[in-house]
């Protein structure tokens, strides 16, 4: 299966996804949608009870459309989960006694329609995620360096592909030696510093513009090097990346060393509160409608 992998957003709550471009749909955690639907403490438990009462009143068709996909789970970790397309996740959905059922059939609807127009016009895509920081409540300067930063990732992770890194696990420890050299720790110590959840949160999204900066020196300097080496191989790549890392590295270091000041601090985004997400949000539709 061919995949592009992400997460969207359904009234603040994520849903996990997987497009599988063999067949051109989107496929959804069911836990994630159950856990929306049904308000359950307990997903992962209500789901197991869900699946056991279709296939007692004989969906047995329904449950042999679910298959297992690895999606990012909250330790950060990839792991299989059950996974639907949005027809059998609207069949799952008629099982839940919800009031925001017919919303999230919308919703559903509104995200198949919205990858297709992304596969046509790729600069969709950037235009919704930038909405979507937007809506969080992220500044105009803030979401044009995590953009930058983004793009400047996509591009390292794709020259490790092409080099013959494995994703998951060794992208795990290379981005982390990129860290260590760059910061003097390791994306799970950062998030530590910075009070975050360590798979819940997005280290980056909790980034200062500094950070970002740096972050993206580290990441770039790594793929330039990676290229000018011809690196290949997971222990080539890590070289490259402790010396991409060193750069930014040096630079912070330097930087330091003239301000006084730290650029790696406890500072986080956990202060934008609902109300500054539901202002973002009615501005945003105000600028819609002036379009």
């Amino acid at each position: 299966m061919s995949e592009s992998k992400g997460i969207v957003l359904f009234e603040e709550k994520y849903v996990r996804r997987i497009w599988d471009e063999k067949t051109q749909k989107w496929f959804f955690s069911v836990i994630d949608a159950v856990g929306i639907l049904s308000d359950s403490e307990n997903p992962r438990r209500y789901w197991s009870d869900l699946k056991r009462k279709l296939i007692k009143e004989g969906y047995h068709e329904l449950y042999e459309k679910i298959v297992q996909l690895k999606m990012q789970a909250a330790d950060g970790k990839e792991r299989a989960t059950d996974s639907a397309d949005a027809e059998t996740l609207l069949r799952i959905i008629q099982s839940i006694p919800s009031s925001k059922a017919e919303p999230f059939k919308r919703w559903l609807a509104k995200v198949g329609y919205e990858r297709m127009q992304e596969i046509e016009n790729p600069e969709l895509a950037t235009a919704r995620i930038r909405d979507t920081y937007r809506i969080k409540g992220y500044s105009d300067e803030w979401i044009a360096l995590r953009m930058r930063g983004i793009a400047t990732r996509d591009e390292l992770t794709d020259e490790w592909k092409n080099r013959g890194v494995e994703e998951s696990r060794e992208y795990q420890i290379l981005t982390a030696e990129i860290s260590k050299a760059a910061f003097g720790m390791t994306p799970s110590e950062y998030k530590q510093l910075k009070g975050l959840d360590k798979g819940g949160e997005n280290l980056r999204d909790h980034m200062t513009d500094l950070e970002l900066i740096f972050s993206q020196l580290s990441e770039a300097a790594t793929t330039e090097i990676a290229r000018n080496d011809d690196a290949q191989g997971f222990v080539q790549n890590k070289n490259a990346a402790q010396r991409g890392g060193k750069i930014a590295g040096d630079a912070r270091r330097n930087l330091e060393a003239q301000t006084g000041r730290r650029v790696s601090t406890k500072d986080n985004y956990k202060h934008l509160t609902e109300s500054k997400k539901r202002k973002a949000v009615k501005s945003k539709k105000a600028s819609d409608e002036k379009e």
